[in-house]
């Protein structure tokens, strides 16, 4: 009679991300954080895998987690393989949704460069539906959803955007009583919370050894800042491409002619090469024209 042997269980998916994210990123709660589960999930899966295995992938420590020998060993091919199956997701994504651009961005680039952009591109072409999601830092776009990406970056990935240069802006009844920059030891001076060296940046390359301390608010958004300054709060360090729509329009003034160019500039870019005339690379052309 056939012989008819049952199947060899395979090992959850689940684990095998939770034990590929944990292994390269240096740990369980970085691991949770990329997958948007908690540190106890992930250290759940491993637990698993490492009990159906009946082999340790990882050292527990006082401080953290390392690699075993076999973890090492297995990490590249995991890592690899789940890359492809990211980037199969995003096309089978693509696929099905062809008309559907995800840009992931930098939340002052969307609210300040980027919403702005977007009544043109509707008006160009209105079968195109542009899907925004604001992040501190760009994601993964081996494993993330989004077709661009739309960040400050201080290498030459992707295409040029926007050069940026910091300079101060107000509005233009503050500006009358600024004559020359000493005059900012008299005014608030407001800061981005992330952004914190821009003030001394500037204030190095007007005045070279000038210890210019702002006085002043700190936001953790710079939109915010930005709406505040239109208001009268004070005088905030500019970035060129997000405070060019407030000048054109007169809300914000710069009441110096310094300008200082950072090496960082506004860069687009994607984890594989845009289909010529799809939805994501014409979004791209009109945000790079």
């Amino acid at each position: 009679m056939p012989v008819s042997p049952p199947p060899l269980k395979g090992l959850p998916l689940n684990a095998l991300r939770a034990f590929e994210a944990a292994a390269r990123l240096g740990g369980f709660a970085s691991a949770a954080a990329e997958l948007g589960v908690t540190a106890g999930a992930v250290t759940a899966h491993v637990k698993s895998l490492e009990e159906t295995l009946g082999a340790a992938l990882f050292e527990r420590h006082a401080k953290g987690v390392r690699l075993t020998a076999l973890g090492q060993r297995v990490l590249p091919e995991f890592t690899g393989a789940f890359d492809q199956l990211g980037l199969a997701v995003q096309r089978l994504r693509a696929e099905a949704a062809p008309r559907l651009v995800h840009i992931a961005a930098l939340p002052a680039i969307a609210q300040l460069w980027l919403s702005p952009r977007l009544p043109a591109i509707r008006a160009a072409a209105p079968e195109i539906t542009v899907s925004i999601t604001a992040m501190e830092a760009p994601p993964d776009l081996k494993r993330a959803p989004f077709d661009l990406n739309l960040f400050f970056r201080d290498d030459d990935l992707g295409r040029r955007v926007a050069d940026d240069e910091i300079f101060p802006v107000c509005a233009p009844g503050l500006a009358a009583r600024l004559c020359n920059p000493d005059d900012l030891a008299e005014v608030p001076c407001l800061s981005d919370a992330v952004w914190s060296g821009d003030w001394q940046a500037w204030a190095d390359a007007v005045r070279p050894g000038w210890a210019f301390v702002p006085r002043g608010p700190v936001y953790s958004l710079f939109a915010l800042a930005v709406e505040e300054t239109v208001n009268g709060a004070g005088v905030l360090m500019g970035h060129a491409p997000l405070v060019a729509q407030h000048l054109a329009s007169g809300a914000l003034v710069a009441p110096f002619g310094h300008r200082h160019r950072l090496r960082r500039t506004m860069r687009l870019w994607s984890a594989r090469p845009l289909r010529p005339g799809s939805a994501a690379a014409r979004v791209a052309d009109w945000l790079s024209a």
